[in-house]
């Protein structure tokens, strides 16, 4: 019982401990942590011995239980079953048991050695020739028939597919774009998408150089609804049915529409000839891409 006793006192020391740590700090951190550590191995011992104790009563139990002859068949059957358990093992790998040692020794010798006439296990022939024919197969495949790719090629295939899988997320994380999420940005790539959609779908309105034609001139100083990036996403998105302006929300994706509004601030103060009046109000402008002053005319330089 003392080993139980010196375990719970431990463990009373390690639950008290924190009690008193804030006012004396006579142990770290650390040092509690070890002291636990310690305990829990301390505990996993007690009780792996506590079972090999109960393990050796129950032993003790039963010779006192059985006779005599009672623990003899079974330390026969046990040696029966180790017998048979070796013997497949042999058979298994192909072996000659130690008995038949002497009927394997083959004549001369050398420097006192003596030689068996043991041959190599089946088992281990048939592996041998296996791995022969996979080395054929494997040379044939990959290097003569190139039925199928290498390392170097099924990297370049990975990555192809990788970088197809990348554009689809990228593609459908710029679909994920709406009137208040949408960026100011000076992304050549989005003015070029921007240029291409307004020439094909806004410019019958609004002139091939955004100076007006039906719809108002979105070259300078006066908006009908606005001229921030998210008010512009908002009026395309939309439309103004009272205007005349249709909702490209059902013909253009939220990517699109976001490439057009930022084509569309870089038309301020191209002043294209013919220009229509002004309408609506005057606003500042506090257009300033990333990077750098407003642009104005990006793509008319």
């Amino acid at each position: 019982m003392k080993p139980v006793r010196i375990l719970f006192l431990s463990l009373l020391v390690l639950g008290v401990q924190p009690a008193f740590a804030d006012e004396g700090q006579l142990l770290s951190g650390q040092t509690m942590n070890y002291i636990g550590y310690g305990a829990i191995v301390l505990m996993l011992i007690v009780l792996i011995v506590a079972m090999l104790v109960v393990l050796k009563a129950f032993k003790v139990v039963a010779k006192a239980l059985l006779g005599p002859e009672e623990i003899v068949d079974i330390k026969a059957e046990k040696a029966a079953k180790r017998a048979a358990r070796s013997n497949m093992i042999i058979k298994l790998l192909s072996l000659k048991p130690m008995s038949e040692e002497q009927t394997l020794i083959l004549e001369g010798e050398y420097d006192g050695i003596k030689e068996l006439d043991n041959p190599t296990p089946a088992w281990f022939m048939y592996l041998f020739y296996i791995t022969i024919a996979f080395a054929v197969c494997y040379l044939l495949i990959y290097h003569v028939f190139n039925a199928a790719p290498l390392q170097y090629q099924e990297y370049k295939n990975e990555m192809a597919v990788a970088a197809k899988e990348k554009a689809a997320y990228l593609a459908k994380a710029g679909n994920m774009v709406d009137e208040n999420t949408v960026k100011l940005t000076a992304d050549p790539a989005v003015i070029s998408s921007g240029h291409a959609i307004f020439t094909q779908r806004c410019a019958p309105c609004h002139g091939d150089k955004g100076q007006g034609v039906v719809g108002p001139n979105l070259t300078d100083d006066y908006w009908l609804h606005g001229d921030k990036i998210n008010e512009l996403f908002k009026t395309i998105k939309y439309g103004v049915a009272s205007k005349g302006m249709p909702t490209w929300e059902t013909q253009l994706s939220p990517k699109e529409i976001s490439d057009v509004a930022n084509y569309v601030k870089t038309l301020h103060g191209t002043n294209p000839p013919n220009p229509k009046e002004p309408q609506g109000s005057k606003m500042a402008d506090d257009a300033t891409l990333p990077g750098g002053p407003p642009k104005t005319g990006m793509l008319h330089k």
